[in-house]
């Protein structure tokens, strides 16, 4: 079985103007979680996301993250195939953790494992 995306995240350095944007572009909704918003595209067909304003670099940014079962394995296998570690496994309270790592080409990836 493959490895599904499964989340979207849009950095940004002004959330508010980045959620109005989008909310405006797309009809998108958006509720506040943490430092994110939560997006939700209003459809099932396709996968939902957040924006988030981390309060530094990088500030403008869009990624999108891959369900795996094991962040460090992924990270250690794209690592032999010439990929980089950029943040290591990090828990997101209540939801699971997540990580990105750069392709060799020096694309962003994210890793996702919900919280079982």
């Amino acid at each position: 079985m493959g490895n599904p995306v499964v989340h979207f995240e849009i950095g940004c350095a002004d959330s508010a103007k980045a959620q109005e944007f989008y909310t405006k572009l797309f009809n998108w909704t958006t509720q506040p979680m943490g430092p994110a918003a939560m997006v939700a595209t209003g459809s099932d067909a396709g996968i939902q996301g957040h924006i988030n304003s981390l309060g530094h670099e990088p500030h403008h940014y869009t990624i999108f993250y891959v369900h795996v079962d094991d962040l460090d394995a992924c990270l250690k296998k794209a690592e032999s195939l010439g990929g980089k570690t950029i943040i290591p496994t990090t828990a997101v309270q209540n939801a699971g953790h997540f990580a990105w790592l750069a392709d060799p080409e020096g694309n962003t990836i994210g890793l996702w494992k919900p919280k079982a």
